[in-house]
């Protein structure tokens, strides 16, 4: 199995999983955000395999990628912080990976699931948000590189499928947390966590009545190993996430209250394109996959919280 990005946040997690459940892993990664701690425990299994590869570049003629029976594309920057810290690679990462790992899924004739985004539906109009929601995205936005590279991933997945009869699969995920993620990657839940320990004032961006669903790792990885494994010809999109809404406001008081923080909110101006409110529509996923998150906000926070102590 190639899991692209397997040294990232959710691809270390999921590259976990695989190698505990008897496979044989290469994790393809250029390090760009992801981390060898995430994956150092793996080294010795015997069933893990790093391939150091920018998929802005064509891939590499090497065995690794040879006899490869499935494909994961995780790979790419999923932070405001950090995609829209070069979006021009953000973008190309995106479109030529999403085109050379196809190509290859093809060659080896592999099956190959794509890790899509909430992203795509923008400043959503539809509440909560279903597949056949077609977005609301700002094509010359500072968030687009992300969103419209995801879009163009998704379009490019289905015209393979269309095209060559590539045995694709392709998921929206929502907001995902959990240890291993990167402490300053600027995401909500990241940030809360770190101040509230640091005792600084926490950042809510606007007047935190924005919402968001907070899904925990573990959930995440058993979706789409389902998804990967479905033999229905079940091809997607699918939205994956936790369809309980929370607000940000909500969010940064249960941080405190957890962390036993002294920590103050304080407001700060909403930043260009950030969506009001994000709640995913999983019946899709109930009906064709069985899934749905079984891990609470407070148990999963526990979690993060305990990994974040160390990052202090």
């Amino acid at each position: 199995i190639l899991v692209a990005g397997g040294a990232g946040f959710i691809g270390s997690h999921l590259s976990r999983q695989l190698v505990s459940d008897g496979n044989d892993v290469v994790c393809l990664d250029n390090f760009y955000t992801g981390c060898m701690e995430n994956v150092e425990d793996l080294l010795g299994s015997g069933r893990f395999t790093i391939v150091e590869h920018d998929l802005t570049k064509p891939l590499p003629d090497i065995p690794e990628l040879t006899g490869i029976d499935r494909i994961y594309e995780l790979a790419c920057p999923a932070s405001p912080v950090h995609y829209q810290k070069d979006p021009i690679k953000t973008f190309k990462t995106s479109v030529f990976g999403a085109l050379s790992l196809l190509d290859l899924a093809k060659e080896n004739g592999a099956r190959i699931l794509l890790t899509s985004t909430s992203e795509i539906y923008g400043e959503p109009l539809v509440h909560p948000q279903t597949e056949d929601y077609r977005g609301n995205v700002n094509p010359i936005g500072i968030r687009a590189c992300y969103d419209e590279g995801k879009r163009a991933a998704e379009t490019l997945f289905f015209d393979h499928h269309r095209m060559y009869g590539t045995d694709i699969r392709v998921v929206r995920i929502f907001n995902t947390y959990g240890p291993a993620m990167d402490p300053a990657d600027g995401r909500v839940v990241s940030n809360f966590i770190m101040q509230a320990l640091r005792g600084e004032d926490i950042t809510l961006y606007g007047d935190g009545s924005q919402t968001r669903s907070f899904c925990y790792v573990s959930d995440m990885v058993r979706a789409l190993v389902l998804m990967m494994e479905n033999e229905d010809g079940f091809t997607g999109p699918v939205n994956l996430g936790n369809p309980i809404e929370r607000t940000v406001r909500e969010l940064a008081e249960v941080v405190i209250a957890m962390t036993g923080s002294g920590s103050h909110v304080v407001m700060k101006e909403l930043p260009a394109d950030d969506p009001t409110r994000r709640r995913p529509d999983i019946s899709l996923a109930w009906e064709k996959l069985g899934w749905k998150p079984e891990v609470s906000l407070e148990v999963g926070l526990g979690n993060t919280i305990e990994y974040f102590k160390g990052k202090v």
